[in-house]
């Protein structure tokens, strides 16, 4: 199982950028999708999650100017970042619950992670 992000990208204070992640490989099911950060000298921090019924979560930092959807269809998960700020910039990294076959057909649970993707907020 791999996830995909991409999406990153240097824009200026109070653009807007629009993340995605693509899960591939035998999966059965994906429960939480999860967006994380990390900024130079900082811990990793969720920024959002959203279940697979859809419920979601934020960060205070983020609330009402982000907007984490999934495709359930699709096995993808995006985040919707507006009136971005300095303090936004990080290497945001998606994660999820995934339940995939193994190579004998066995279903097993693995929290991944994809690669992470820059974000870069300046003037």
């Amino acid at each position: 199982v791999q996830l995909q992000a991409s999406g990153g990208g240097l824009v200026g204070p109070g653009g807007s950028l629009r993340l995605s992640c693509a899960a591939s490989g035998r999966v059965a099911s994906i429960n939480a999708m999860d967006w994380y950060r990390q900024a130079p000298g900082k811990q990793r921090e969720l920024v959002a999650r959203i279940t697979s019924g859809g419920s979601s979560v934020y960060a205070d930092s983020v609330k009402g100017r982000f907007t984490i959807s999934r495709d359930n269809a699709k096995n993808t998960v995006s985040l919707q970042m507006n009136s971005l700020k300095t303090e936004d910039t990080a290497v945001y990294y998606c994660s999820a619950d995934v339940l995939y076959y193994n190579d004998g057909g066995e279903p097993v649970a693995l929290r991944a992670w994809g690669q992470g993707t820059q974000v870069t907020v300046s003037s």
